[in-house]
C-alpha cells in the first residue's frame, strides 16, 4: 500500500452512472451520520501525473476521498472499462477503502470467474462450462444435454437479460449474439409454478436480509416481474451460512448472493452481485439496507461516527 502526499478529505465518493433510488438512500444515510458525500461517474475520474496521487477527481481540488462506494459502473468499450477498473485499483493502492474493490467487481461481473472461485471454495454451484467459439459450445451441449438442459447466460449480463434454455445444439445462438463467448450452466430443475429462488444481501461479514423471488416462469429476477416474499423458518440459517461463505470466497464488502433450491432439496449458489440493487429486498425486510452499508463503512473510516446509529 503506497502513501500519498495528497490531503485526504472527510468526503465519501459514491460512484454511479445514474442517480437512482439507492444512490439517494446511501447519500441520506451517510449524511445522517454526519458524513459528506459526493456522487459522480467513475468515467469522470482521470489519471493525471501532475498530482502526487496520480488521480484527478472533479470537485476535490486535488485531494482524495476518505472512502469510495461503487454503486454502478456504466457499460463501455473494453478500453474504457479497463481504465475505470484501473482507477479503483489506484484508490486501493493509495490506501483508500473501496467498497466493492476492483478485484471483487472483476470476480463478480465475469460469471465464469465467479463460478471458478465458488467451486474452488467447495461451495455448491451448478456445473458450468465457458468456452469461445460455436464449435466448442456445440461439443459441450452434445456431451451434456443427455443429462439435462443447460442455461446460456451473457458472461457480463444482469437482471435476467439474454438468458435462454439450451436443450440441444440447435438452440445455440450464432457467435455474434454472444460475442463468441458461451457461458453454459446446468439447468437446475425446480418445482413450480410458482418458481422460487433466493437473494441474500450481505455486508461486512453479516447478513442484512434475504428474500424469496417468486415467478410464474423459471427466470425469477425482480426486473423481469418476479415478486419478493419474506423467508422464514429453518431455511434462513442455511441461506445465511451459504451466502456468507460465497461472499468470503469472492471477497466482497457487500453483495447480493443468488441461491437456487434444487429438486432434491439442496441449495446451489448461482451468482454473486457486487453492485446489487435492494428495492425488492427492502420491501420485505425491516432493516434499512442503505443505513447498514453506511454505518459499516463509516465504522471503518470514522470509528466514532460509525458507532452512532442512523436516525
Amino acid at each position: 500500500m503506497a502513501e500519498t502526499a495528497e490531503p485526504i478529505t472527510q468526503t465519501i465518493l459514491i460512484l454511479s452512472d445514474r442517480p437512482d433510488g439507492q444512490v439517494k438512500q446511501l447519500s441520506s444515510s451517510f449524511h445522517r451520520l454526519g458524513v459528506k458525500t459526493r456522487t459522480m461517474h467513475l468515467a469522470d475520474i482521470g489519471f493525471d501525473s501532475r498530482y502526487p496521487s496520480g488521480l484527478a477527481i472533479p470537485g476535490l481540488d486535488g485531494a482524495l476521498p476518505a472512502a469510495v462506494v461503487v454503486r454502478a459502473v456504466s457499460s463501455g468499450t473494453f478500453e474504457a472499462i479497463t481504465r475505470r477498473l484501473g482507477i479503483l485499483h489506484a484508490f486501493a493502492h493509495l490506501g483508500i477503502p473501496v467498497w466493492n474493490s476492483a478485484k471483487a467487481i472483476e470476480r463478480c461481473v465475469d460469471k465464469s470467474t465467479t463460478t471458478f472461485f465458488l467451486a474452488r471454495a467447495g461451495l455448491p454451484t451448478p456445473e458450468t462450462f465457458t468456452v469461445e467459439s460455436l464449435e466448442h459450445a456445440r461439443a459441450i451441449v452434445e456431451r451434456e444435454s443427455p443429462n439435462g438442459p443447460l442455461v446460456l447466460k451473457p458472461l457480463f449480463g444482469s437482471q435476467g437479460r439474454g438468458i435462454r434454455l439450451i436443450e440441444g445444439p440447435q438452440d445455440l445462438p450464432v457467435p455474434e449474439e454472444v460475442d463468441d463467448v458461451y457461458y453454459l450452466q446446468r439447468f437446475v430443475a425446480r418445482t413450480g409454478p410458482p418458481f422460487r429462488d433466493y437473494r441474500v444481501f450481505t455486508c461486512d461479514g453479516q447478513v442484512l436480509g434475504m428474500m424469496a423471488r417468486c415467478a410464474d416462469g423459471w427466470i425469477t429476477n425482480i426486473a423481469k416481474g418476479a415478486k419478493a416474499e419474506p423467508v422464514t423458518g429453518l431455511l434462513q440459517a442455511k441461506l445465511e451460512a451459504l451466502a456468507l461463505a460465497a461472499s468470503q470466497a469472492i471477497g466482497t464488502d457487500f453483495a447480493g448472493i443468488d441461491i437456487v433450491p434444487a429438486a432434491d432439496g439442496g441449495l446451489l449458489v448461482l451468482e454473486v452481485n457486487s453492485m446489487p440493487a435492494w428495492t425488492g429486498l427492502q420491501s420485505v425486510v425491516p432493516v434499512r439496507v442503505a443505513d447498514c452499508i453506511a454505518r459499516a463503512l463509516a465504522a471503518r473510516v470514522f470509528p466514532r461516527l460509525g458507532e452512532r446509529p442512523a436516525a
